[in-house]
């Protein structure tokens, strides 16, 4: 009888434990999808002036317009698509009519051809504000002299092309340029896999209490 007890105490306490972290992810799933609405809402909203020192934390995926010239050579970021293969993003820096220096994500391009010169003259871009977080530690270093870069680093690429530490992601150039598809910012990039992590405890939940009910069988029959 003492093992009895002491098998579906162990049982019970980790089917308990195990369903409660199930729980737990379920709420984090509920919260991640308030963050993923609140964030799609920021990134459709009207796209305002480029503001005069955006904040990282406050004007993370801002929608901004912003009217300039692209100077200068521009960056290239190797990257994967799902389902297209590898391609470039192609970041430039801008300077506005005002005299300020930003940087523009144009958009991607493939790996096969060289970068496509941008439109001559003013352009007019449509995006939003982000800094990427991009950079662990499997990231290979950049090949500054091959123009091969790995991540998104506003600060690094800031100082690589001499502007602000501020990086549009274009949803739309006006006008706009051949060679280049603009990858506008989305929430479908930002990982969601709470849902994934509910369904496993649940499931090993299920599998420790089959566990369980199997261990007090046996015991049941060897004591017959």
């Amino acid at each position: 009888m003492g093992r009895v007890i002491s098998v579906l105490v162990f049982g019970a306490v980790g089917v308990a434990i195990l369903v409660s972290l199930g729980l737990w992810q379920v709420q984090r799933l509920a919260w991640k999808e308030a963050v993923l609405a609140d964030i799609a809402a920021r990134i459709g909203a009207a796209p305002v002036e480029l503001p005069a020192s955006p904040d990282p934390g406050t004007d993370r995926y801002l929608p901004v317009r912003v009217t300039g010239r692209i100077v200068g050579e521009p960056v290239r970021v190797l990257v994967s698509q799902r389902g297209i293969g590898a391609g470039y993003r192609i970041i430039s820096a801008l300077e506005t009519e005002a005299g300020r220096r930003v940087m523009v994500d144009r958009g991607i391009a493939p790996t096969d051809q060289t970068v496509p010169a941008p439109p001559v003259g003013t352009v007019s871009v449509t995006g939003n504000l982000h800094w990427p977080d991009e950079v662990d530690a499997f990231t290979p270093a950049n090949d500054v002299a091959g123009n091969i870069w790995f991540s998104r680093d506003v600060e690094v690429l800031a100082a690589h092309l001499d502007t602000e530490p501020v990086l549009v992601i274009a949803a739309e150039l006006t006008p706009p340029e051949a060679g280049v598809t603009p990858l506008p910012v989305a929430v479908e990039g930002i990982p969601n896999d709470h849902l994934s992590y509910a369904v496993t405890w649940f499931l090993l939940a299920v599998v420790w209490l089959g566990m369980t009910l199997i261990l007090l069988w046996r015991i049941r029959r060897r004591s017959e």
